[in-house]
């Protein structure tokens, strides 16, 4: 009976040997599990590395991670996403479908549904109670397709990235989803993965993954989080308490209208005021030196987040009367300081923290009591914004994870998990809280 004991003992032994030096000397095997941020404006998409216990958010030829969320019919009637889509939206705006996030798995009353399509140049419409965009091609035809076909569109096109990084088919994903989506709007982004080729393994709450990004999963002495989402349509709000290996949702608060987007739109206003006091009430003429100007004051914006100064230099078209459209080329040539955006936006911004405010009256805490506060999107990255963090809270937020991939980072982590990659990292579960409903804020 010994004997045997030490054979049994020997054997187990050598399996574990033998796992130790596969470990060691034999290439990690690829992950097969992706991490995708289906997002309102942009989304990517990352794996778990096992051996090195890394994420890596993937990249395309040109080496961008995040990718816009726009989908359009091109003038040869195939269906462009991302960035070909974007490129040509000046010039093709009833056929570029973008924000499918707002409208997926919703329901909406006739008079809501007539307010968000007022914001859009495609064409929103309600059918058998579902919302349905009209995609009309450069011919004329007219298709209809539905939100979750528009993000299938986005989800294929990551799909096929990862499938040409990793050098192996991808069928298998970790969704994440806004804290607030519904079990319809979750089962609606399921089924955009669905018609993508992909099977979703397990749906993530954002605000979790970007926990689980920071790490927050692994730290016993943090309980509260508040994740601060501020992207480029949306401002998003959420207080986590961690139990163990658990994140619960306590409060949410959110602006549906409120982002990057409207930061741009104050500067691209700016800029067309002073065309018009140099130019003698000129204007941007047409959709494409319109699209020119807010290109270039979206560069200006982000080149604000690190200097203290921007320059804006275009040749646009004017139009000086409009009821005949006469119109001149003028060279632009402006310079506009940080303070003078912060001073555009300054009541933008103190909408940020309305949200905030909301959820940790909702919560029951003071500033005081928040272990960490946690950024997401990449309108966290303006100084104003953390500025104002900083002050409220008494302490600076978390910027050790990039703001825009931190919830792809933290989705990838819960797929290495699920595919048991090693060193295994315990991901952390969201505990349904299905009485929540997120506070908006106007």
């Amino acid at each position: 009976m010994a004997g045997e004991y030490t054979m049994l003992g020997m054997a187990v032994l050598a399996l574990l040997l033998a796992g130790y030096l596969g470990q060691q000397y034999l290439p990690p095997p690829k992950p097969r599990i992706v991490g995708i941020d289906l997002g309102t404006t942009y989304c990517s998409i990352g794996v778990y590395h096992a051996g090195v216990g890394e994420v890596e958010v993937l990249a395309d030829a040109d080496g961008r991670r995040a990718f816009p969320s726009v989908v359009a019919a091109g003038s040869d009637g195939r269906v462009l996403a991302g960035f070909p889509a974007l490129q040509q939206a000046a010039d093709n705006p009833h056929a570029t479908l973008y924000d499918a996030k707002r409208f997926i798995g919703r329901a909406f009353s006739p008079g809501e549904l007539e307010r968000e399509a007022g914001r859009y140049q495609f064409t929103v419409r309600q059918v058998s109670g579902e919302v349905v965009f009209v995609l009309r091609g450069h011919g004329g035809a007219e298709q209809t397709v539905t939100p979750e076909w528009v993000g299938a569109q986005m989800l294929d096109q990551l799909r096929l990235l990862a499938e040409e990084r990793l050098g192996l088919p991808v069928r298998y994903a970790v969704l994440a989803v806004p804290a607030e989506f519904d079990e319809r709007q979750r089962n609606s982004t399921i089924k955009a993965a669905t018609m993508a080729g992909l099977e979703v393994l397990r749906v993530v709450n954002e605000p979790t993954a970007a926990a689980l990004a920071y790490g927050l999963h692994e730290e016993e002495s943090v309980s509260s989080v508040l994740v601060v989402d501020l992207g480029g349509g949306t401002t998003d709000v959420s207080l986590l308490t961690k139990q163990g290996g658990m994140f619960f949702t306590r409060a949410m608060a959110g602006n549906n209208h409120l982002g990057g987007q409207d930061f741009t739109q104050r500067l691209v206003e700016h800029l067309t005021g002073r065309l018009a006091d140099r130019h003698g009430g000129g204007r941007p003429w047409g959709r494409a030196d319109t699209q020119l100007l807010r290109e270039a004051a979206e560069m200006a914006k982000l080149e604000l987040t690190h200097n203290d100064r921007a320059r804006v230099s275009l040749r646009l078209s004017l139009v000086f009367t409009p009821d005949n459209g006469t119109h001149n080329t003028v060279e632009m040539d402006e310079t506009v300081t940080r303070q003078e955006f912060e001073s555009l936006n300054e009541d933008l911004f103190q909408k940020v923290m309305e949200p905030i405010v909301e959820v940790l009256k909702s919560g029951r805490l003071v500033a005081k009591q928040v272990d960490r506060v946690v950024l997401v999107g990449g309108s966290t990255r303006i100084p104003r914004v953390r500025r104002m963090l900083a002050d409220y809270f008494g302490s600076e937020p978390d910027t050790s994870v990039d703001p825009e991939l931190a919830v792809v980072t933290g989705v990838a982590v819960q797929a290495g998990v699920l595919a048991g990659a090693w060193p295994l990292r315990v991901g952390a579960l969201d505990i349904p809280n299905k009485r929540l409903r997120k506070v908006t804020v106007t």
